[in-house]
């Protein structure tokens, strides 16, 4: 099955794509267009999250979806930990277009979430109880919100979730039958 549109498949979500500038990792661009893919399966799945979060008064934000394998060896350069960068040479959830990178916004603000999203630090972690009681309440709502619309949280990333069994799900080089999304 082909990669769908995060655009044109419904979800209503706000897209900040922190790979298409270069506020990331590499400190460069590494895709060529800000656009967000996902499988169908992972794309309904956003759908239901993001129709859950609507009558809070929450929208959900994405940072990254879909990952070109391209993406994935130049994140993988730049730190070569298995703890939050999968080997390129496996793959990983985001190239199989099964993942997603997001957070809460209220109001056209992103809620305090205690650290920013790409913290390879533990205070990252999922239950990290040394951070402030609000920002511990905001990963909450979050994960509650993506566990009720089929996701399963990353434990070292607050804000990575995959949908369950996703090495069922087929490897992706790039968008299939599209311009490649990858900065060479």
């Amino acid at each position: 099955m082909t990669l769908t549109d995060l655009t044109t498949a419904g979800c209503d979500v706000d897209l900040d794509l922190i790979y298409a500038g270069p506020d990331n990792l590499c400190g460069r661009p590494l895709y060529r267009r800000s656009v967000a893919y996902l499988h169908a399966d992972a794309a309904a799945a956003l759908a239901r999250a993001a129709a859950l979060a609507r009558p809070l008064g929450l929208r959900l934000c994405v940072f990254d979806a879909f990952r070109p394998a391209a993406v994935q060896r130049a994140l993988f350069a730049v730190l070569p930990d298995p703890r939050y960068l999968a080997d390129p040479q496996v793959g990983s959830t985001h190239t199989r277009g099964v993942a997603v990178d997001l957070s809460l916004s209220e109001g056209g603000g992103l809620l305090d979430m205690g650290t920013a999203v790409d913290d390879m630090r533990p205070q990252s972690r999922h239950g990290d109880t040394s951070l402030p009681a609000g920002a511990q309440r905001n990963r909450l709502l979050l994960r509650g919100l993506m566990h009720c619309a089929g996701w399963e949280p990353y434990e070292p990333e607050w804000w990575h979730y995959q949908l369950p069994l996703a090495d069922r799900y087929p490897l992706h080089e790039d968008v299939p039958g599209g311009p490649a999304l990858a900065v060479g």
